[in-house]
């Protein structure tokens, strides 16, 4: 029996996920949880075979909670499932420990059969998005420069940025500075829709 810990902050994609996954006989739910600051918690209660997480959920996102699980709890495989098929989020997965990628979107028997091949030790992508992937490039954005295009990204003022990650204004706009350069993009705003884009932020 395949043990399943599910990550999901939508409790109807949650809940549907896994009635399908219950109905595999030799697949069992053990453990639910709202939120990517809940996985550590949960993993260790139910000690899961698979866990399989959204990307954006509360808390910390979903990637850095799965870094997080694979570098504690390495037996536990890690399948991450979410709506949002981007290219730095695929690459962002993989370095995260992620032994799978998969879009809410593709039919459920994939995402059984993923299930059962990362159970087994196997590494599953879709190749549509993997070359997408690579097309696209990794991202060259800096982890502060991540940090302050995050925040630009939701209205913040210099100011606001400065304040809540504790630099100087001058910081603040010397590294929106680079991220415009780096993404191609002609104001902060524009570079934070591209990065988004590419699953960079």
């Amino acid at each position: 029996m395949i043990k399943i810990l599910l990550a999901d902050d939508q409790a109807l994609v949650r809940g549907a996920l896994a009635a399908m996954l219950d109905l595999e006989a030799d697949l069992t739910v053990v453990a639910q949880v709202s939120r990517a600051d809940e996985i550590m918690a949960a993993a260790r209660t139910a000690t899961p075979d698979v866990a399989l997480i959204d990307v954006q959920m509360p808390g910390v996102d979903g990637l850095t909670a799965a870094a997080e699980l694979h570098r504690l709890l390495p037996a536990i495989r890690i399948v991450i499932c979410t709506t949002f098929g981007r290219p730095g989020y695929l690459a962002r997965a993989m370095a995260a420990g992620a032994s799978a990628f998969v879009v809410k979107d593709a039919p459920p028997a994939y995402l059984v059969d993923t299930i059962r091949r990362v159970h087994a030790g196997l590494r599953v992508v879709d190749p549509g998005l993997a070359a997408e992937s690579l097309a696209a490039g990794a991202s060259t954005l800096t982890p502060r420069e991540r940090d302050v295009l995050s925040a630009a990204a939701t209205g913040a003022t210099v100011g606001d940025i400065a304040r809540q990650l504790h630099l100087s204004a001058g910081t603040v706009r010397n590294h929106l500075s680079a991220a415009i350069g780096k993404t191609g993009a002609r104001t902060s705003a524009e570079a934070a829709r591209i990065a988004d884009s590419n699953g960079w932020l």
